[in-house]
């Protein structure tokens, strides 16, 4: 059995030990952080030179090729689209919600579960200029990867349409064009009022996440009613399924967070834990 002043000097270097690794953690999260708030101007255009290439590759391998620029300009609209959506919503956001301003709260509150109180301007202070860390980078890496990856998805699965296909194609081009140009415009509104500590981000997040589900489901109606083939009628359905999978679990995961996170309610709702 260990001597007292033996296991209070094991004690001592563990907790050491442990506070060495949780700073590190904070101080990568903090600087991940400060990296996508600062840097994500120079990935723009590199994302839209890849999304123009992969339009172009989509054009030309398409099953039904152009037979004229105009109609090649025609078939490259919904890529471009899809370029532009995330861009266009992240300017928008960094324009009205600038870094540095602390906005107000909100009239009526949402989150009233657990016992809170306003948090004193200097303690909310220091954690608005130190920004996003911890747990909520990860959250908004989560939500700024959803772009690219949805992007990816749809260039996977929807082929360039000519205006001489079916009408049926041109539908799901349609539908599924919407679907990713709107989530992408949201998330990327969604990550840049993370990023400026908006109060209005949580709320912004959870409409958001409803907006996909409703996506998936319009989308499964509309394609139902268009004469969709019966060999895509499954595929189909496991795709926009796997899409509503990815929102639940994402919300099931992340909403007790931004409910009962002290660091968000802290950066969102300036309050503190009584």
């Amino acid at each position: 059995m260990l001597m007292r002043p033996a296991r209070d000097k094991i004690v001592d270097r563990l907790g050491r030990a442990r506070d060495l690794l949780f700073g590190r953690a904070a101080r990568s999260s903090a600087a991940l952080g400060r990296f996508l708030d600062l840097r994500i101007e120079g990935v723009i255009p590199a994302w839209i030179v890849v999304i123009m290439l992969a339009a172009i590759a989509k054009v030309v391998t398409a099953p039904n090729p152009p037979s004229s620029f105009a109609v090649a300009a025609m078939m490259s609209l919904p890529f471009l689209a899809l370029a532009a959506a995330p861009v266009l919503g992240y300017r928008l956001a960094a324009g009205a919600f600038p870094r540095g301003r602390i906005a107000d709260q909100p009239a009526i509150r949402l989150a009233r579960y657990g016992s809170w109180r306003k948090a004193p301007r200097a303690q909310f202070e220091r954690a608005f200029m130190a920004g996003p860390a911890g747990f909520l980078v990860s959250l908004l890496a989560g939500i700024l990867l959803n772009v690219p990856v949805r992007t990816l998805e749809f260039l996977a699965v929807v082929p360039a349409i000519n205006p001489a296909d079916p009408g049926w194609a041109h539908v799901l081009v349609l539908a599924m064009g919407t679907d990713v140009v709107l989530l992408n415009f949201a998330y990327a509104v969604c990550f840049v009022m993370a990023l400026r500590s908006n109060p209005l981000f949580p709320r912004a997040l959870v409409a958001t996440w409803l907006l996909d589900l409703a996506m998936q489901l319009a989308i499964a109606r509309v394609m139902g009613a268009s004469g969709l083939p019966a060999g895509l009628v499954d595929p189909l359905h496991s795709f926009l399924w796997g899409n509503c999978q990815k929102v639940l679990i994402s919300a099931a995961l992340w909403l007790p967070y931004l409910i009962l996170s002290r660091q968000v309610n802290l950066l969102f709702r300036h309050r503190v834990r009584l």
